[in-house]
């Protein structure tokens, strides 16, 4: 087990490094830089302004130069500055990071709790009236994007309560209710995807599962369903269940752009598009570079959770 984690630690680590390498070297594709921006905005281009303020950012440097530059600050701990703010950049990244964490991790609390039972129930009911109707429900939800489902809830609100959520962040330090109430509608409506996703995936894997002999063992001997279906079927159903949520929690970390934009929630999903648009690199690359090792992680994770959740599944040396 140990000689497992140590190899899946070297190839997350040599992933990062290529990560890094391509997260560079596409920004760097992008034509322009955030000194044609400001010139542009100003409505004049003076080339020696241009070169100065190019030579101050760092961005003159030959490019080889300035990855190893951001590589050197990234293992030292620190993450640059903002061209565009002028200030660290963790000072930026920091107070947004628990925005859409919270966001992430309630969605996908909603989407465990609403997918995983759904999933189970139109399994056990399968070709039934319940069960047709959970897999139109759960195909609806694969269907619509969650930030348009974010607004139809938001306009039904105001049509029929006149009542809409805040549009102003509040945060859980300050009052933990009015903090809930904001992410509701937008965990939901993210939540509401994915938990049809798991859905999904659950019913498939309990399906498979119900036909084992051992499963038809346990109805034989007369064992109540409720310990058959949940104990003995779903524990045996869950790996693929369990890849599912570590993607999709993967997923959400640096999907929930459109979703904070339309309820104003000033998280790093959303910022990271302004900073793409200005072409501040040092946001840009260290945003991305997060969201990678949160997929690294969330991959690696699961795969050692494996061995807790089916104790046949082993790790050799080899």
């Amino acid at each position: 087990m140990r000689v497992y984690v140590v190899k899946r630690l070297l190839i997350a680590a040599v992933t990062l490094l290529g990560m890094s390498v391509l997260i560079f070297v596409l920004l760097r594709l992008a034509p322009g830089n955030i000194t044609d921006i400001i010139f542009e905005s100003a409505g004049y281009v003076d080339e020696a302004d241009r070169r100065r303020l190019e030579q101050e950012l760092g961005i003159d440097a030959p490019v080889t130069t300035q990855y190893a530059r951001w590589m050197g600050d990234l293992v030292r701990g620190e993450l640059g500055k903002s061209y565009r703010y002028d200030r660290p950049a963790w000072e930026i990244i920091k107070p947004r990071l628990p925005v859409t964490l919270e966001l992430a991790a309630l969605a996908l609390v909603f989407s465990v709790l609403l997918g995983v039972p759904t999933g189970v129930i139109s399994a056990i009911r399968q070709d039934r009236p319940l069960d047709y109707a959970l897999r139109v429900v759960s195909l609806a939800g694969l269907s619509m994007p969650s930030f348009w489902l974010g607004m139809v809830v938001i306009l039904v609100l105001v049509r029929s309560l006149g009542w809409i959520p805040s549009m102003t962040y509040v945060s859980p330090f300050e009052h933990l209710g009015a903090n809930l109430l904001q992410f509701l509608l937008p965990a939901l409506a993210v939540g509401y995807r994915s938990s049809a996703l798991i859905m999904r995936i659950t019913r498939s894997a309990m399906l498979e599962v119900l036909r084992e002999d051992y499963i038809r063992t346990a109805w034989a001997k007369g064992q109540r369903e409720a310990l058959v279906v949940w104990r003995h079927a779903l524990k045996n159903a869950s790996l693929p269940v369990i890849t599912l949520i570590g993607i999709e929690f993967a997923f959400l970390i640096g999907g929930l752009v459109v979703t904070e934009t339309v309820f104003n929630l000033p998280g790093v999903a959303r910022y990271l598009v302004d900073a793409i648009q200005f072409r501040d690199y040092p946001i840009v690359q260290n945003l991305t570079m997060l969201i990678a090792a949160v997929v690294v992680g969330a991959n690696l994770t699961v795969d050692l959770l494996y061995t807790w959740l089916d104790p046949r599944i082993k790790y050799g040396r080899a």
